[in-house]
């Protein structure tokens, strides 16, 4: 909401001194501004739409809506910023131009622009550390699961960086009365834009594609399940977010015999229990009990109870084989 308000305010105040000046790079960062405007929308719109109730046809939620929305973001910032810019670049070197009427306009705009910008970094930098950790901005925003605080953070810090390089073009422009340098503030500013928009999009497509949970949560979760009596190893576990809060966990686990059904069941729920007190954003989980065999699990088949029960004689003549397929 912060960047949201900013990037208004910022976007009409730039179109303004663009409007008096002609200036190139104040169209830029005006374009630019407007798509960070849009940028905010789609991620809160994105955040609505994920918190649906699961369907039949979703059965496991819309969480992950909240991903599309932020690839949308990462192909705006792309084709309306970047693009935008390093085309009026490539026009404003064709026919540069200096700025000769209402001079320190866009000079004024772009530090009070700077201002603005900087709230709004200093407002998502302070939400970030509430969840960042002990770790490095380059960590957090490749491992984020929410998509929304790395995506203003890049953005915010794209538009900083890009409100300097805007600075430097219509600075030097009015110092020199050489247009080409307006168009090289602009053209830096497409780059810029660029970069930031494959960044975001690269770190997107993970998300959208499945990830697991963090080697700090497998741990507890590894611990959670074995911890107790009920379950003696972990055959194999997989687990994958289903949304940025909820996290689902598979796994097939090595149980002792048990007398009944009833104590089975007693000892997956306590088990389950366990796994969502140690990680309470894992929602999903499904465990399948087994018999665990060495000689399965060194075959690598995936199957513990095939083999956890002697064979019958081969040599004898028998078709018969013991044990069952793991269910």
């Amino acid at each position: 909401m912060a960047a949201l308000a900013a990037n208004v305010g910022i976007a009409v105040t730039k179109f303004i001194a663009f409007l008096l000046t002609g200036s190139s790079s104040m169209l830029a960062e005006s374009i630019h501004s407007v798509a960070d405007s849009g940028n905010q929308g789609l991620l809160l719109l994105g955040g609505r739409r994920a918190k649906r109730e699961a369907t039949p046809e979703h059965p496991f939620g819309y969480g992950r809506e909240r991903y599309i929305y932020a690839f949308i973001v990462a192909i705006v910032l792309f084709s309306v910023g970047g693009l935008f810019a390093l085309y009026e670049a490539y026009h404003k070197a064709q026919h540069p131009e200096p700025i000769t009427e209402w001079q320190w306009v866009p000079v004024a705009v772009l530090v009070i622009a700077i201002a603005m910008e900087s709230f709004s970094f200093r407002t998502a930098i302070q939400e970030s550390n509430q969840i960042r950790g002990n770790q490095s901005w380059v960590r957090f925003i490749r491992r984020a699961k929410a998509p929304e605080l790395p995506v203003v953070l890049l953005e915010d810090f794209g538009a900083l960086i890009g409100l300097v390089f805007a600075l430097f073009g219509v600075g030097m422009t009015l110092i020199t009365g050489n247009g080409m340098w307006d168009a090289a503030g602009t053209a830096m500013i497409g780059v810029l834009l660029v970069i930031i928009a494959i960044t975001l999009a690269i770190e997107t497509k993970s998300l959208l594609l499945g990830e697991g949970a963090e080697r700090h949560d497998l741990a507890k979760i590894e611990r959670a399940v074995t911890e107790g009596p009920e379950v003696e190893r972990i055959i194999h576990m997989k687990t994958l977010y289903l949304g940025p809060e909820e996290l689902m966990v598979a796994a097939k686990i090595g149980v002792a015999a048990c007398e009944t059904a009833e104590e089975l069941a007693r000892g997956i729920n306590a088990v389950e229990a366990r796994i969502r007190a140690a990680v309470p954003i894992a929602r999903v989980i499904y465990l399948e009990p087994d018999i665990y065999s060495v000689a399965a699990d060194r075959a690598g088949t995936g199957q513990a109870a095939p083999t956890a029960v002697p064979q019958a004689d081969t040599e004898s003549g028998s078709d018969e084989t013991a044990g069952r397929p793991g269910s």
